[in-house]
């Protein structure tokens, strides 16, 4: 039975792992207008002890902030232009989809484990 229980738990960490990397990514397609934005990004390692998936800390892109020409923006210096923000969203969106599709894996992992699990119960009760 550990064998199930620890496929689940490998399942669930991928899920939250990817559900924390999608609310990054959301939260940078949200701000992709801010002035002064960086992109939020979240890598992942293994833990050590468990091997489960757990995420690093979050840490801000250090791509250059576009710099955005508009001379009557009351956050403009004296040449007119004020910083912008280093949210590409083709990226974001690409992120995204990767994000998904990792957690669906995760998902179905999940089920396929939990009927397998189901069906093993309903044998034992014959």
């Amino acid at each position: 039975m550990s064998d199930f229980s620890t496929s689940l738990s490998f399942a669930a960490s991928g899920m939250e792992a990817q559900a924390l990397r999608l609310r990054h990514v959301s939260e940078n397609i949200a701000n992709a207008d801010t002035p002064g934005y960086r992109r939020k990004t979240v890598g992942f390692q293994e833990a050590m002890d468990t091997g489960l998936v757990e995420t690093t800390r979050v840490h801000l892109d250090q791509t250059p902030l576009e710099s955005i020409y508009d001379p009557n923006n009351p956050l403009a210096d004296s040449t007119g232009h004020y910083d912008g923000s280093n949210v590409d969203l083709v990226v974001e969106i690409a992120d995204a989809r990767e994000a998904q599709r990792s957690y669906d894996a995760n998902l179905k992992l999940f089920d396929q484990t939990r009927q397998m699990t189901q069906s093993l119960f309903d044998l034992l009760r014959r």
